[in-house]
């Protein structure tokens, strides 16, 4: 899959139709459990759940990173919008060198992308049901290795499908499609990738997830970009 200028009307279905191939492929398979055998030796996973320096460093750090972004952008929004109805410049050059160069447009679609993937992979935590690697009998649990249909109509209390985490990691997908950071898209891609993935595996570590629990996040996470990329802008970034 490479970045591309091209309308993303269609590109978003291939993608959404990819993510629903990979979970019926993945999720639910032996691949899945031999990944997760990688890190489950003796009976126990390859680090604990909030261990430090570990749960700082992929956990804490990042989200609180990521909310601090938010929230710098809703605060440019906030200025940019006030000094447009205005009508006023801001003259104070050691201000506006903190000021991000992205249109009003371009800062509501991150700040949308930064809600939407999150609280779209959260809302289908509680509807999947499925178990994490932790919680299964195959991995020293309580509770039998179900598909995604079984854990539906099970309704047991565990959210792990798809991973959340890894998501807000993902969701910076949108800086990709950004048009005022066309020529770095592929850069942007790439270091996405590589957070989110980091921050999956750091998950998968203690048993949190399964591998397909990520893949599923992040093409879940570029489909939602690549969608709403569609509505705020005339040509999206990515093509396959």
């Amino acid at each position: 899959m490479t970045l591309e200028n091209d309308s993303s009307h269609w590109m978003w279905l291939k993608l959404l139709c990819l993510t629903i191939i990979a979970t019926l492929i993945f999720e639910h398979s032996q691949f899945d459990i031999r990944i997760s055998e990688l890190f489950y030796t003796n009976g126990q996973w390859l680090i604990q759940k909030g261990a430090q320096p570990y749960a700082f460093i992929f956990y804490d750090g990042p989200k609180t990173l990521l909310i601090l972004s938010a929230i710098y952008l809703l605060a440019i929004l906030i200025v940019k919008y006030r000094k447009s109805s205005n009508n006023t410049y801001i003259a104070n050059s050691k201000f506006n060198k903190f000021i991000v160069p992205f249109s009003i447009r371009e800062i509501s679609y991150l700040l949308i992308i930064l809600i939407a993937v999150p609280s779209t992979i959260a809302l289908l935590k509680g509807v999947t049901h499925v178990s994490c690697p932790n919680h299964l009998t195959l991995f020293g649990g309580d509770l039998p290795y179900l598909n995604i249909w079984q854990n539906m109509l099970t309704k047991t209390d565990v959210k792990c499908f798809p991973a959340a985490h890894a998501s807000a990691g993902f969701s910076l997908y949108g800086l990709a499609f950004l048009p005022t950071l066309h020529k770095y898209r592929y850069r942007i891609f790439e270091i996405v990738t590589v957070l989110g993935w980091t921050m999956g595996l750091y998950k998968m570590l203690f048993g949190d997830h399964f591998f397909s629990h990520t893949l599923v996040s992040m093409l879940l996470s570029l489909t939602i970009a690549c969608a709403l990329a569609g509505v705020f802008f005339k040509r999206a970034a990515i093509s396959s």
